[in-house]
């Protein structure tokens, strides 16, 4: 048993010399100040923010919305306030205003020079500042703390068919988890508006901590007959996950780490962090908030593209093999255009440049494994593609996402289950989702309820505007 530092509660087999220096380490970690303390004092200064800003430009106009807006998507509508990322059509993502780059310099790491940890990312999506190693190793015995998972959520896991698919699997994992909600009773109990955050505080980290075992379960029991491996209270979270997963290689860990932080939010108009945001804005607990979220997440169109990346590549290198030259992948990838099909991992809904979140795990992969062939076939395809695209003049952004990558790079270390791909990019986006929605309840944001329209409303508008 653990305590909340993360150290074992238990005394009994330390000696007088263990206790002194577990004592010192905790009187350390009293002095670091933790998550939740710092969101207590941004509050109440984020809520001021709000309504100053409410009333100083809230009927300031934030760009017109066309009939092309309302039947394409809302694509390019800006109506929502998400401030743990903005994504910019040419620079790409920004986390609290750091690019990715920045964020790899900045933010601790488990080692020097190596990836940043998920704990920091967290703490700088839920307070907009860097952390120090003291704040991020708090995080993570936090979240240490908070890891157990309640037998009933494997029960119902294990009640259904090894052969769903593991997003489903994982969503109903997390309904599970739900019985858990400090929310929904505080909620039922009677609870003050201003306080509606720190429950959901509580719910936000209580689940962010429990999915990678509950993620781990999933992938242990389809793929590997059901064997389990026990977390290792010595690591950090992304190596954790990665070790119940079966992992024990220190590059995976440190991939773990990349993948899950890149992968933690977005932007808010994404499909699972609006849902997120919308269910959540009908104050539903943070519970059934991911869980409508991760069903968003598993579309094809939206999380589900990573496996769908990697087929693609594979049945390129299965029908002209690894080893082609620029004008032979060009010769496949116009054959593919031409029979009407896509080339999966390239283009982006905003973006109109390269994926930043592709650039980065690229930089590892010439890293760490250069030489692969299937990293090589990516290589290839980052040359030839957007020119053929840009060619066809149909295609706004030719250039590759971050689906274009991720699944070679898990291929290569071991972690070959393409249909489960989309579970880890669940666990990565609680991060950033979850964070949004504690500032969501904590700035009290009302109830999302857009006007939608009729196609008489919109063909007797528009008439009456050209008349």
């Amino acid at each position: 048993m653990y305590n909340r530092h993360g150290f074992l509660a238990s005394s009994s087999s330390f000696s007088s010399q263990d206790l002194k220096w577990v004592s010192l380490l905790l009187d350390h970690f009293s002095h670091v100040q933790d998550l939740r303390s710092r969101l207590e004092e941004l509050v109440p200064q984020e809520r001021e923010r709000l309504k100053e800003i409410k009333s100083k430009y809230g009927k300031v106009s934030l760009g017109d919305t066309t009939v092309d807006m309302a039947i394409g998507g809302m694509r390019g509508i800006k109506g929502m306030l998400w401030e743990t990322s903005l994504l910019d059509p040419d620079e790409g993502i920004r986390f609290r205003g750091l690019s990715i780059p920045e964020c790899q310099a900045k933010l601790p790491g488990a080692k020097k020079g190596g990836e940043p940890l998920p704990e920091g990312f967290l703490w700088l999506l839920a307070t907009g500042e860097l952390p120090n190693k003291e704040q991020v190793d708090a995080v993570t015995a936090d979240l240490r703390s908070r890891s157990k998972v309640p037998g009933h959520v494997f029960d119902v896991i294990n009640a259904l068919p090894k052969t769903a698919h593991p997003m489903t699997q994982f969503t109903a994992g997390i309904m599970a988890l739900q019985t858990q909600s400090e929310f929904a009773k505080a909620y039922e109990t009677g609870i003050s508006k201003t306080k509606y955050w720190e429950p959901t505080y509580e719910d936000a980290m209580n689940l962010i901590a429990r999915l990678p075992e509950v993620a781990a379960f999933i992938y242990r029991r389809v793929h590997k007959g059901g064997e389990l491996h026990g977390a290792d209270p010595n690591l950090d979270y992304a190596a954790n996950f990665a070790q119940m997963l079966g992992f024990k290689d220190e590059l995976m860990h440190e991939l773990m780490r990349l993948y899950i932080s890149i992968h933690s939010d977005h932007e808010g108009g994404n499909v699972s962090a609006h849902t997120v945001h919308l269910v959540g804005s009908a104050l539903s607990d943070p519970y059934l908030s991911f869980a409508a979220g991760i069903n968003g997440l598993a579309g094809p169109l939206h999380g589900l593209a990573n496996q769908e990346v990697l087929r693609w590549i594979q049945e390129v290198v299965a029908e002209i093999g690894s080893d082609v030259t620029a004008e032979q992948l060009s010769e496949y990838v116009h054959k593919t255009l031409k029979s009407g099909k896509v080339v999966p991992g390239f283009g982006h809904a905003v973006l109109r440049k390269t994926d930043p979140r592709y650039m980065c795990q690229r930089e590892f992969a010439l890293k760490h494994l250069p030489n692969d062939p299937l990293f090589k076939m990516v290589s290839k395809l980052f040359e030839v593609v957007p020119p053929i695209l840009l060619a066809g003049g149909k295609v706004k952004n030719p250039y590759p996402n971050v689906d274009a990558h991720s699944g070679v790079l898990l291929q290569y270390f071991g972690l070959r289950e393409q249909n489960y791909y989309t579970v880890l990019f669940g666990v990565a986006r609680s991060l950033g989702v979850l964070s949004q929605l504690i500032w969501d309840r904590a700035l009290g944001l009302p109830i999302e309820r857009p006007k939608s329209m009729t196609f008489e409303y919109i063909e007797n508008y528009c008439k009456s505007k050209v008349a």
